[in-house]
Formats: C-alpha cells, sequence, structure tokens
C-alpha cells in the first residue's frame, strides 16, 4: 500500500503556500492539499476545474508575482497529467491558458498560446476528443487576442491567422461528427468547437454561416456558463444574423431559443419582435415594429446594409405562412 510520504511534496508545498498567501482561499487549497495527498485524482481534477472556473474570486498572483492559475497547473497538474481524465487536463489547460490574456506580461497570447500547443504535442495521449477540445480553444485563444489587438482582418498577421483557424474548423468538423454519439462528455467538446467557429464567423462573415454555427452552439452550451454580457451579445448577434443571413428563414428556432430571453425589456427588444413577426409571416407587424424602431435600426448596420433582403425574406415567409 502506498504511504502519504511517497507523495511528491513540490505540489503540496505549493498548494500550502498559496493557502498561507491567500488566507480567503485557505479552505479551496486545504481541499486540493487532502485530495492530492489521497490520490484521488478524479477529484483533484474535478476541484481543480471549478477552481480555475471562476478567476473573478480565485485568480491571484503567486509570491513571486505570477499569475496562480498557471502555477497551479504547471506544479501539481502537469506532473500527475498521466493519470487524470484527460478532457477535464484539456478544460484545466483551457482555463489557465485564458487567464493570462488578462495578465499583464501575457497579453499578447505567447504564453497562452504555449500552454495549449504543448498540450496537443501529447495528442495520441489525450485521445480525440480531448485533442478536438484543445484545438478548438487553441483557435479561440488566437481569435480572442486577434480581436483585442484591434488590427486589421486584412494585415498579412491577421489573414494568416484567420486561415490557420478556418482550416482548423474544416478539418476537425468531421472528427466532431463521430464523437456525437461516442464521448459521454461531448457536449463540452461541441459547444468548445462551435464557439470557435461561430467566432470566426462574426469575425469574416457571412452572417448565415454566423448563424449555422451559433445555434449549434447554443444548443450544446448552458446560458448559466455564460456571463450576462456574454448572453446579451450571444442574442443579438444571433437575431442579427437570422434577420440578415441569405437562406435563414426558420425565424421560431431563433424566437424559442432561450438565449434570446436576455433581450427582454431592453434596447434591442425590437429584434426579438422583429423576428416573432416574420416567424409569423406578419409583413404588416414586421412593418409597425421597423417604424417604431427607425432609429434603433439605424444603429444596426447589418440591417440597413441589407434591409431590401431582410424586406424581401419577410415577404417569402408571409407567402408560405
Amino acid at each position: 500500500m502506498s504511504r502519504l510520504s511517497d507523495i511528491p511534496t513540490a505540489a503540496v508545498e505549493h498548494l500550502e503556500s498559496m493557502s498561507t498567501l491567500h488566507p480567503d482561499l485557505s479552505d479551496k487549497y486545504a481541499s486540493l492539499v487532502n485530495l492530492y495527498q489521497r490520490k484521488l485524482w478524479h477529484q483533484l481534477t474535478m476541484s481543480t476545474l471549478d477552481f480555475v472556473s471562476d478567476p473573478s474570486s480565485t485568480l491571484r498572483t503567486t509570491a513571486e508575482g505570477t499569475n496562480s492559475y498557471l502555477a497551479l497547473f504547471d506544479k501539481v497538474i502537469l506532473p500527475i497529467d498521466k493519470k487524470l481524465n484527460q478532457l477535464t487536463l484539456a478544460r484545466i489547460a483551457s482555463a489557465t491558458a485564458f487567464s493570462l490574456l488578462d495578465s499583464p506580461p501575457y497579453k499578447d497570447g505567447v504564453a497562452a498560446r504555449a500552454i495549449l500547443e504543448n498540450l496537443l504535442e501529447k495528442r495520441d495521449r489525450l485521445g480525440p476528443a480531448a485533442a478536438l477540445f484543445a484545438e478548438s480553444r487553441l483557435g479561440l485563444l488566437g481569435l480572442t487576442v486577434l480581436g483585442r489587438s484591434g488590427e486589421a482582418l486584412t494585415t498579412e498577421t491577421s489573414v494568416k491567422a484567420l486561415s490557420s483557424t478556418k482550416e482548423s474548423i474544416a478539418k476537425n468538423r468531421s472528427v466532431l461528427a463521430e464523437l456525437a454519439d461516442t464521448e459521454s462528455e461531448a457536449a463540452v467538446v461541441h459547444s468548445a468547437y462551435y464557439e470557435t467557429a461561430m467566432t470566426y464567423r462574426k469575425a469574416v462573415g457571412p452572417p448565415e454561416a454566423y448563424y449555422r454555427e451559433a445555434i449549434q452552439y447554443v444548443a450544446y452550451t448552458s446560458l448559466s456558463d455564460l456571463s450576462q454580457e456574454e448572453r446579451y451579445s450571444l442574442a443579438t448577434d444571433l437575431s442579427l444574423a437570422a434577420l440578415t443571413g441569405e437562406g435563414v428563414f426558420n425565424f421560431g428556432e431563433v424566437v424559442t431559443a432561450p438565449a434570446l430571453k436576455c433581450l427582454d425589456g431592453t434596447d434591442l427588444y425590437f429584434l426579438v419582435e422583429l423576428l416573432t413577426a416574420g416567424a409569423h409571416g406578419d409583413v404588416l407587424g414586421f412593418q409597425r415594429v421597423a417604424d417604431a424602431n427607425a432609429q434603433a435600426i439605424q444603429n444596426q448596420p447589418s440591417l440597413v446594409s441589407r434591409a431590401d433582403a431582410v424586406k424581401e425574406k419577410i415577404t417569402l415567409l408571409a407567402l408560405v405562412n
């Protein structure tokens, strides 16, 4: 029988030092120490995932001034990575990588990308689900860094980054299909894949392509996992894509999506009203909503630029209803 004295001390010492450094998190760090010493690897990975999924409460700095999630990942998780559920490992790696984007020395994303790139070097051990999750999050990380940089999408750097992401999305679509009925945590992988695909299409268009990816993302993602700001942005983008996207006629699918609930009582609720009128083929109702919100519509460039196409869609919907 293994003795507790056989447990590597470096990981425990790190956790205990962080508990002392941040007393308000001492219970959480003590719990991780307990799980580590008892070699309860499944419970340890799940507790660690919960810990790094709440940066507003648990992300701090070490005594050396470095990102606490990165230290936890390097000193506690990586030394035992072979013992862990590989998809959960990839999720912890992703949370750690994204936390670096808000830490001053790492905002360029180089260190963040390295976490996921290094993990993907162990692709054979990860298996298809964890590898696809990590690749998807790596793509999203690149898009996030690009979006925050404010760099034009036509620059050489941007074109290269977007092209790489597009290739990854296309390559992994068939892999994703194979996971649908074989992985118990397939929803997590689907959500990650479609978030990346959706974000890519938001950047480059067209709206109908964004709509196809976004409606899948909504299907596989719990809204409780998103911030209020993220839910609002998703509902707005999804509504605009449905209205303006070529060949998108199933407005009812959007109107009934729980994501749109966050537009209730906001200045953009008129989007829901437009979709509802369109879903019923109510041309007059659609026009009434449009007239009553003319100024707000002018603040939505996609609605203005595709106004004629939107009117044509509503007319066609009226004919089939």
